[in-house]
Parts: structure tokens; sequence; C-alpha cells
């Protein structure tokens, strides 16, 4: 792997995400923690949002260079109802808000493939159980981690799925 970037440009204290842009065998590889942006309302909330911009100011850039890329990690987003199990257990939280799931459709509408959704697209797979209440054995998750494809690389995908067995 040949390191790219490291931090996303436009705030220096970006203490509550990740990013790392790597060249790995011919694919440009990111693996981003987005800020989860509770509570919100407010600065939280707000950094997500602003955070979610400068990702897709990023990932605009990317495109540009027309490689095949993949913007993989925990976007903390679950972008529709078919995304999670307990439809009522969340709808307070920044994860499910409508401009936390307006800015990841701008990310779809601009052109990534969304992974998992082009192979499931009525939805029912997970990527997080939280550890309370027995959401796990019940299989009470939600999906907040995405892959992102460019159009490079879509076409390339065979299959998609999570890896429930080491979550066990």
């Amino acid at each position: 792997p040949v390191e790219v970037q490291r931090g996303l440009e436009g705030d220096p204290d970006d203490t509550h995400s990740r990013y790392l842009e790597a060249d790995v065998f011919g694919v440009r590889v990111v693996c981003i923690y987005l800020p989860n942006g509770n509570p919100q309302p407010g600065p939280k909330f707000d950094y997500k949002l602003r955070w979610m911009e400068r990702l897709r100011t990023r990932m605009d850039a990317i495109w540009a260079e027309e490689v095949p890329a993949l913007v993989l990690g925990d976007y903390n987003v679950i972008p529709h109802a078919r995304d999670l199990r307990d439809k009522r257990a969340l709808a307070d939280a920044a994860l499910m808000q409508p401009a936390s799931r307006d800015a990841y459709a701008r990310l779809l509408g601009d052109g990534w493939t969304d992974a998992i959704g082009l192979h499931h697209p009525r939805g029912g797979i997970w990527t997080f159980w939280d550890y309370q209440a027995g959401a796990w054995p019940r299989d009470h998750g939600f999906r907040i981690d995405h892959a992102l494809l460019s159009p490079e690389l879509a076409d390339r995908l065979v299959e998609s799925g999570v890896a429930k067995a080491y979550r066990g």
C-alpha cells in the first residue's frame, strides 16, 4: 500500500473521525470513521454534517482521477428504513436524521455505488448490533457501515455481504 492522504482536509481538530486513503494493487482504498453526531441537534451533529460535505468534496476529487476506488467504513448513517430491524428504536438518533440521510444520498447521487445495496436491495443486512438487550442473538441490528464504489470498481463487483461470524 502507498499512503495517499491521512486525515480529511478542512478541519485540523478532527478528533471524532478518521480518514485514511491509500493505493493498494491499483485500487484507491479510503477507510473512514464518520462522526456519530449525537446528541442532535447540536454542535456534534453540525460537525457530522460538515464532515460529510468535506468527504463529498474529497470523493469528487477522487472521482475526477478516474481510478478504481472504494470508500468504506463506518458512515454512522442508516440510509433507509430497510437498513434496520426496529425502526422506532433509533428514531431520534443522528444516524437516521433526514439531514444525515440526505448527505449520504448525495454521495450516491454523485454516482458512487453502494456495494451492499447493489446485491441486497431489500435490506435486512446489518453491520452493527447493539451490545444491550440481546440485539445480537435476536438479529436486531442496523446498517451503518458502507462500501461505496466508483464506476471503475463497481463494474468488477461480484458479491457483497457481511461476515457475521466474525462479529459472533
